[in-house]
């Protein structure tokens, strides 16, 4: 069963997926949203969610507006969300200020640990940084398209270096993943694809 705790209406599905589209990208498409989501169904079979309806509009509006180099593409992302919830009549009973802070914190991964946030943004950050952890060949393919998307923007050796912080920062971190539900499954994993990255 798929994570989607609430129904959207095919004009709200149409305008997020044409969002995900602009401009065109490498890693940061509604193919992510959709693994972000499988990661949710993880959760909702194990754990489980206090807030479903709040998570999944965070996810699906988390990366809505992404423009790499950018440093308010998390908050034009979350106005664009809580925009949406107060033009949906169907979405009248969603905390869109929870939507908000949960998009919003995902500006900050990397630099968060489990005492900075609650158990529910922990899963959710953890969610969307479960590709760390992937299959050896997918996360080789997340870490090209997401240089992909700064191809142009950055000049290449800026790039290279300031990636090479954030991988070594997380692999430095004594947490890659903030909840323990993910920490005990993926850091085995997560660990191995940075050291694997970085030695590259």
């Amino acid at each position: 069963m798929d994570f989607s705790p609430i129904p959207l209406a095919a004009a709200q599905w149409q305008t997020l997926q044409e969002a995900y589209a602009t401009p065109p990208r490498a890693y940061h498409h509604f193919g992510h949203v959709r693994a972000v989501l499988q990661h949710c169904q993880e959760v909702a079979d194990g754990p489980g969610w206090q807030q479903p309806a709040e998570v999944y509009l965070a996810v699906l509006y988390h990366d809505a507006i992404y423009q790499a180099g950018r440093k308010d593409n998390e908050a034009r992302s979350a106005a664009l969300a809580v925009q949406a919830i107060s033009h949906a009549p169907e979405l009248a009973a969603v905390d869109a200020a929870r939507v908000q802070e949960l998009i919003l914190l995902t500006a900050r991964h990397g630099g968060l640990g489990p005492e900075d946030v609650d158990a529910e943004a922990a899963l959710f950050l953890d969610c969307d940084m479960a590709i760390l952890a992937a299959p050896e060949a997918v996360f080789a393919a997340y870490d090209r398209g997401v240089a992909e998307e700064y191809s142009g923007v950055v000049p290449g050796f800026l790039y290279r270096a300031g990636r090479r912080r954030f991988l070594q920062g997380l692999l430095r971190a004594p947490r890659i993943f903030l909840s323990d539900f993910f920490h005990q499954r993926l850091d085995a994993a997560a660990r191995a694809n940075l050291r694997r990255q970085l030695d590259a």
